[in-house]
């Protein structure tokens, strides 16, 4: 008897977390219209340079993106890992674009504030702006997503994921995504 309630409590624990998750991954991918991300730097699905990695000048890509639903009045951008060993891992953070922007140039400075008032978020690993791809092993996928919003956040610069994605919630029109890949050459 005690067996098949630690079997029922293990199952529970499973389901709540797998409900927490699931939540969490429900408010990140919104029903609104999906923009079209692209990169000067690489393809959908293909590998990112390794210029844009920790293996070389660890400098931000070009981003674009097209299809802004109307009313759209900012946009934020999140990078993340989901193959990491950790969980997912945060490179990259930004937020308060204004509507008139549709691209990121390559090398963004790793500033809290930059030109346009938009906001660097705070990475994975530990500060502002850009860290690039730098798996430990194996070829992992980085995904680039551009979320169109109904407001300016008007947040300070420094959010983690999780704060940026509370400030957003409720005010996402649209969302798009690009994939890239990258592996560790002699890193296994």
């Amino acid at each position: 008897m005690r067996t098949g309630k630690r079997s029922l409590l293990f199952v529970l624990c499973l389901f709540a977390a797998a409900t927490s998750v699931y939540g969490a991954a429900r408010m990140e991918k919104p029903t609104g219209q999906t923009l079209k991300v692209t990169s000067d730097a690489f393809e959908e699905g293909g590998p990112i340079p390794a210029d844009h990695t920790c293996d070389g000048r660890d400098k931000s890509p070009v981003l674009r993106w097209s299809g802004a639903p109307a009313g759209t009045q900012s946009f934020a951008i999140i990078t993340d890992d989901p193959d990491a060993l950790v969980g997912e891992w945060v490179h990259w953070i930004v937020y308060d674009l204004p509507p008139t922007v549709d691209m990121m140039p390559e090398g963004v400075p790793e500033l809290g504030k930059l030109a346009n008032a938009e906001k660097h978020g705070m990475n994975d690993f530990g500060r502002l702006g850009y860290g690039g791809p730098c798996p430990p092993s194996g070829t992992h996928r980085y995904i680039f997503k551009v979320y169109a919003l109904d407001c300016m956040l008007k947040a300070p610069a420094g959010l983690k994921k999780k704060d940026l994605l509370k400030a957003m919630e409720g005010h996402i029109l649209g969302m798009g995504q690009l994939v890239g890949t990258y592996e560790r050459k002699g890193k296994r």
